[in-house]
Formats: structure tokens, C-alpha cells, sequence
């Protein structure tokens, strides 16, 4: 039997995990790939990522010369296949070899050696990869996505997904220079846009600091908080840490809190490296009871991140609608919580990396009837980069089909509260 690739083996493990058992790879990822060099590690990673980023168009292509569905395992080994030949740039031979020494080494498919060969190479033959639509979001998102936005944004934010995104770095001063030094581009937000597939740690200005990574749409809450030198500013559910980060370097005295004390640690690692300050406390938001109230707090609250689907492919895969009851109850909480935790004249920043309305626009209604002292302040989400028509009544909705030709960016809800 031939040596299986590594790297392979743990992309595979790493497709199932999520299709199987409905698994987030950032939950197995360590766990997977922790025997891999790092190179191989690293490997592992992007073929996992573009496996599931393509595997709604490898199974329509894949549909024609399949009978009846393979057993799981068997199924994901020729996804991976498909991606690798027409995406991943390995020679179609190559990519058909490792997955039938893939499919011989499975405990399972072991006897389906012949129908991988012979289905990849139809598909070869077939030749139809590039006539076959975008990848479709499974339905229980596309539904919704559709109801909500329409079908020309959502083929936008489909067109968005499939792409390998731009990396996004947040600077502490002179954004142009750094795009300029880096090889990049300035975002008309701000941030600074390099093209995909850098070592981040490689990066000059990364050893001393001078930046951090993060999505152009999500520096956008601290920005819209608008903190100032000296205000007293609480970042709730902080990791990992971006807004953090901006918080203090705009001066504020800044205490983050959240309630994992590894995701923490993260962000006390972030702030060393990037030379500035900020109460780093462990706690859960709700029980939190600091000796007096903040001037202000942002409230990145936990959501359903569907709006991070470009970088994150592995999402829709894994979960389902049903599993965000929970998080929209705990987003409410939250907010009620940020309520109590402002002093009053103070502002209050509630986002989500959400592209559902239900943990939004919704919530910004439903804090609005159970507050009657909050208001609203739209004038705060009149930004540098911000189309109007982004602005709606409750607050400013990011999409990932903005700014298609640069890139896109990851979808964001954000709303500006004042306390009365």
C-alpha cells in the first residue's frame, strides 16, 4: 500500500469532522494536524478550507457519474479530489492517485478504490468545472439570506465566499505608508489590504507591532464608538482582541473582558506585542460588577458568524438555524447587561459578525421597547468609506458583496446606542 500524505490525511479528517459531525475546525484543527510539520500543517489547512469553500459545485459535478451516495468518507475523498484538480492547481494525476490510495486506506471504502478512479476521471472527461454555477449556501441559510436581502445580493455574497479573501491589517498610524512598505492597498474605511496567502508573522511591522490583523468591516464598531483619550471604555466579549487593540490605541483607558481565559490570553499577548495597555479581566459578562460604570461599552456580542463565511467556509457546513436560538437569547441578555454597565449620557456599540436580521435589526427593536431611557445615535455610523444606503434604521449593515471589486469584506451588523 502506498504511504498516505499526511497533510491529506488530515484535510480529510478535517472535512469530515465538519460534514460528519458538525464540528467547526477551529474546534479539531490542533487536534488534527498537531503531527504535521508546519509546513504540512499549514498545508492541511488550505485544502481542508477549500474543500468545503467548493464542495457545493464538486458535488454537481460529481452528480452525474454517482449512482447512489457513497458512504461519507468516500464522498469527501473525492471532494477533496475534485477541489485539489480544479482549484488547488495538482496535477490531475496526482490528485486521483492520492485519493485512491485515500479511499484503500479508509476503514470503510477500502473496496471502492475502482469507483473513485473511474468517477474522477468521468469527471475529468466531462470537463464542465467551469460551466457549473458558484457554490449555493445549504438552504437553510440561502433561504433566509434570500427573504432578507434578494436574490442579486445574495449571488453577490456567494460570488464573495468562493473567493480566497484579502488579508485586512488594522495600523496604528500612517495606514498609506504601510500599505505602500507591505505591497498592499488602504481600504476606503481605513484599513490596509494585502493580497492573500502572506505569512502574517513574516510580515514587517509584525515583531514590533505596528499592527494587527483584522477584517475592514470589523474595525468598523470601534470606530463608530469614536473612543476618546481618557475615557473609560469597557470591550465586552473582547476576544480575540482586534477592537481591543483600537480602543487603546486611541487613548482610552480600556478594561476587555471575556469569559475564556485561553482566547484571553490571546489578547494580553496582542496587546504586549503591539506595546499598549488594557484591564485584561476573565469573567462572564453577566455576573461582571466592576465599582462603577463606563463612559462607554462595545458589545461584540457571540452570534452565528455568517457573516465570516469567506474565511470560514466550514460554518454552513456545520451548522444548522436551529442552533442560534441560544446565542440571539444570550446577545439579548448582553444587552440589557451593557445597559446597567454604561453610565448615563454614555454610548453603547452593539455588533455582530451576523448576516441574520433576527441578531441585529431585530435585537436593536427589541432593546429599544425594553429600554425606554436608550436611543439610537445613526449620526455616530457616518464613517470615512460608508455608503449611505448602508445605514438603515437600526443601525449600519455590512454585506460580503460590498466592495466586490477590491475584495469584498466580512458582513457586520452595528448599532450606536446613547443612556439616558
Amino acid at each position: 500500500m502506498a504511504e498516505i500524505d499526511g497533510a491529506r490525511a488530515a484535510a480529510l479528517a478535517l472535512v469530515g469532522d465538519v460534514t460528519e459531525h458538525g464540528r467547526l475546525m477551529s474546534e479539531v484543527l490542533e487536534q488534527r494536524t498537531r503531527a504535521l510539520e508546519a509546513p504540512d500543517r499549514a498545508r492541511a489547512q488550505r485544502l481542508a478550507i477549500g474543500t468545503l469553500r467548493w464542495m457545493d459545485r464538486a458535488d454537481r459535478a460529481l452528480g452525474p457519474f454517482l449512482r447512489m451516495k457513497p458512504w461519507p468518507e468516500v464522498h469527501n475523498i473525492l471532494r477533496l479530489a475534485i477541489y485539489e484538480i480544479h482549484e488547488g492547481g495538482t496535477p490531475p494525476h496526482a490528485a486521483v492517485s492520492a485519493a485512491v490510495d485515500l479511499v484503500r486506506a479508509s476503514e470503510r471504502g477500502a473496496g471502492q478504490a475502482g469507483l473513485v478512479n473511474g468517477v474522477l476521471r468521468n469527471v475529468q472527461r466531462a470537463d464542465a468545472w467551469a460551466a457549473l454555477p458558484v457554490p449555493r449556501l445549504p438552504k437553510w441559510l440561502r433561504k433566509p439570506l434570500l427573504k432578507t436581502y434578494g436574490k442579486a445580493a445574495v449571488a453577490g455574497m456567494e460570488d464573495a465566499f468562493a473567493a480566497t479573501p484579502p488579508l485586512d491589517l488594522s495600523v496604528k498610524e500612517d495606514a498609506p505608508g504601510w500599505a505602500e512598505r507591505l505591497g498592499g492597498r488602504v481600504t476606503p474605511t481605513g484599513s490596509v489590504r494585502l493580497q492573500p496567502g502572506a505569512q502574517v508573522t513574516a510580515l514587517p511591522g509584525y515583531d514590533d507591532g505596528a499592527w494587527w490583523v483584522q477584517d475592514a468591516a470589523a474595525a468598523l464598531p470601534a470606530r463608530a464608538l469614536n473612543p476618546q483619550p481618557g475615557e473609560r471604555i469597557l470591550d465586552l466579549c473582547a476576544a480575540p482582541g482586534g477592537k481591543t487593540l483600537q480602543l487603546a490605541a486611541a487613548g482610552a483607558d480600556v478594561t476587555a473582558l471575556d469569559i475564556s481565559e485561553t482566547r484571553m490570553a490571546r489578547v494580553a499577548q496582542n496587546l504586549s506585542r503591539c506595546g499598549m495597555a488594557a484591564e485584561v479581566v476573565v469573567a462572564d459578562a453577566l455576573s461582571y460588577a466592576p465599582d462603577r460604570p463606563f463612559d462607554a461599552v462595545l458589545l461584540d456580542a457571540p452570534c452565528s458568524a455568517t457573516g465570516t463565511i469567506r474565511r470560514h467556509p466550514d460554518l454552513p457546513r456545520a451548522k444548522a438555524a436551529q442552533d442560534f436560538a441560544p446565542l440571539i437569547a444570550l446577545q439579548a441578555a448582553l444587552l440589557d447587561r451593557a445597559v446597567t454597565l454604561t453610565a448615563p449620557g454614555g454610548r453603547i456599540v452593539y455588533c455582530t459578525c451576523s448576516l441574520l436580521p433576527e441578531e441585529g435589526e431585530a435585537q436593536v427593536d427589541a432593546a429599544l421597547s425594553r429600554h425606554p431611557g436608550l436611543t439610537l445615535d445613526p449620526g455616530a455610523l457616518t464613517l470615512d468609506g460608508i455608503a449611505s444606503d448602508w445605514i438603515g434604521p437600526q443601525g449600519l449593515r455590512l454585506r460580503p458583496d460590498y466592495w466586490p471589486e477590491i475584495g469584498g469584506m466580512d458582513g457586520f451588523f452595528v448599532a450606536v446606542f446613547r443612556v439616558a
